[in-house]
């Protein structure tokens, strides 16, 4: 039995949720239980979705989750449920359609009321103890969802799935769509808030090797060119932040997100294939040794790093004018300075964050930045989700082998090796695929997203060894438990309603594009049919998915050979398969080498 009058989120796994555990709030875990004291008691579900890296969910925990006068009329008058986005994506899909079709964007803390049987109130994300950005206090908006709901209770609908499925276009306009889109000064696409475009980049590198267009190359090189000198760009350790705040990628929200990593460590290795630009193939080992200091554990890796230092953001992160000044000599202030912009006033709460102004690399330097990151590591450090995420680190697979093929490095393919082994002994439990695990406690749910990401990663280890041919079988038959009437679902778990899955790609790509790409894969490695002519899709959030419609489409090349190949002879956009002659399948038409 739950006691409905305390905060019970100590006891749960999620670190999110053990965040909240101090509020005066009585949050509440997601359980059959508490949606029916909710119908009992006939009280307004508020529930709260974020994720523990969450700059703002913290700013919000701070602020109106721990003011008494707030957190008396919730208990009063609400049933309040806190929700791990990254345990539940589920959960958090059904209330994200909400605020989307309240407010037309998104973002987190994500908070929806709902009738006690899942109809939506209202939605908002960040709200303050006072009016702000526009925004009632918070207080006042809990008595406004309150009287409202009193008054219509009766006249609430269900909510409905939002549609993702893309636009269409045709081939000749991708690059110019593409560039309409692109901020030719600052790289990337947008002229606020930056994301970097993990999705967009992979299919423009594989769309470059096939078409050489000049546009989608200037686009390319301008974006991983500008990403790697900016603020987003840990510049000592490596890694990259999960986006910037202003258009010209200066200052960032800290927190680092395990499949940001993966993604752009894919990408940079990738271009440098193409380009042989040593920046790049610099760019993405750094990466790497990030990964390895920062994330892994036990050939697992952690889910992300908080963007605050004991509740200061980016504290860990950025440097006084006089602290540089005491650490380093005169001459290495003259070689950092002249390659950092740095000064008194600083680029951030009076301080200086790293951005680069160009991209050199000399011992002198590199000793200078060890030192630094050296003195940093000494410091109080941002707080880590500890959870290891199936289908994030099974992305990160795919990146591994990705990056061994194209740098040439077998710690790469090692990597991806221990990463699948791991995921199939400690997350494949009674032939199902559980999503997370932290402390050796799992969330048994699953999620198409898992088993997309999973099966994905099987298909490049069976291309790269010629081995787990069973396990590919397999859960290229178990997927397909997540397809319903010819769509796929997110999910099918009992707590929760089905949820249909998306197509939307960013900032990672989607189940459905996973999916997509892991069948597609699999059915060229089981000598199944795979050209399927398609259109290609709306460009900037549906590139994964496009990516997918290059292969269909026939871009790429299948070669046959007795013997493995070595992949500094191949294309980027090339598979490999065991063969009794060498041939090379291209648009449909095989011919002998």
């Amino acid at each position: 039995m739950i006691n409905f009058n305390k905060n019970n989120l100590s006891l749960s796994n999620s670190p999110y949720l053990n965040q909240h555990s101090e509020n005066p709030v009585f949050w509440q875990e997601w359980s059959l239980e508490v949606l029916a004291y909710a119908k009992q008691t006939d009280k307004v579900l508020f529930i709260s979705s974020g994720y523990s890296t969450c700059h703002w969910c913290h700013v919000m925990a701070g602020e109106a989750f721990s003011n008494q006068s707030i957190a008396d009329f919730l208990n009063s008058n609400f049933v309040s449920i806190k929700i791990d986005r990254e345990q539940r994506p589920d959960i958090d899909q059904f209330l994200m359609d909400i605020l989307l079709s309240v407010s037309g964007s998104g973002g987190w803390p994500l908070n929806v009321f709902l009738s006690p049987d899942l109809k939506p109130v209202t939605a908002l994300t960040y709200a303050g103890i006072e009016p702000r950005y526009n925004m009632p206090a918070f207080l006042t908006i809990l008595k406004n969802v309150l009287n409202y709901y009193n008054q219509n209770k009766l006249k609430l609908e269900d909510a409905k799935s939002l549609s993702y499925k893309p636009s269409v276009l045709k081939e000749k306009d991708i690059s110019g769509i593409f560039y309409e889109n692109f901020d030719s000064d600052f790289g990337g696409f947008g002229r606020n808030q930056k994301f970097h475009p993990h999705c967009s980049m992979l299919f423009m590198l594989h769309y470059y090797e096939e078409n050489k267009d000049k546009l989608i190359e200037e686009i390319i090189k301008t974006t991983l060119g500008t990403i790697s000198l900016s603020g987003l760009h840990d510049h000592l350790q490596g890694g990259f932040y999960r986006y910037c705040v202003d258009q010209e990628w200066k200052i960032p929200h800290f927190e680092k997100m395990l499949y940001d990593q993966a993604m752009l460590l894919w990408c940079y290795s990738a271009a440098y294939k193409l380009f042989k630009n040593e920046n790049y193939k610099k760019t993405a080992e750094k990466i790497f040794t990030c990964l390895i200091e920062t994330f892994e554990k036990n050939g697992l890796y952690y889910s992300a790093h908080d963007a605050d230092t004991e509740h200061i953001e980016g504290e860990t992160y950025i440097w006084s004018f006089s602290e540089l000044n005491q650490i380093l000599n005169k001459q290495e202030f003259k070689i950092f300075t002249d390659t950092y912009y740095i000064s008194e006033n600083g680029n951030f709460e009076n301080k200086n964050h790293l951005i680069k102004k160009e991209n050199i690399s000399n011992s002198e330097l590199e000793d200078i930045e060890k030192k630094l990151l050296t003195i940093r590591k000494n410091k109080k450090q941002p707080f880590t989700d500890k959870k290891f995420i199936t289908s994030w680190n099974a992305i990160l697979g795919v990146a591994f082998v990705n990056s061994y093929r194209c740098l040439h490095d077998e710690k790469y393919l090692e990597k991806a090796i221990l990463i699948y082994k791991n995921l199939k002994n400690g997350h494949f439990i009674d032939n199902r695929l559980i999503h997370t695990s932290i402390n050796g406690k799992f969330n048994s749910c699953e999620f198409l997203e898992d088993y997309a990401s999973l099966l994905l990663l099987l298909t490049y280890l069976h291309e790269e060894t010629g081995e787990y041919s069973d396990d590919l079988k397999l859960f290229y038959t178990l997927i397909e438990k997540f397809r319903k009437d010819g769509s796929w679902l997110e999910s099918e778990n009992d707590d929760f309603r089905q949820v249909k899955a998306n197509y939307f790609d960013h900032p990672q790509p989607s189940s459905i594009s996973l999916a997509e790409m892991a069948i597609l894969r699999a059915n060229i490695l089981l000598d199944m049919n795979y050209l399927e002519p398609q259109n290609f899709k709306q460009l900037i959030n549906f590139d994964y998915l496009n990516l997918s419609i290059f292969i269909k489409n026939g871009f790429f090349h299948i070669f046959e050979s007795p013997e493995k190949l070595d992949w500094k002879d191949l294309p980027l956009n090339s598979f490999q398969k065991k063969g009794i002659n060498l041939s090379d399948c291209y648009k449909g038409v095989c011919i002998k080498i």
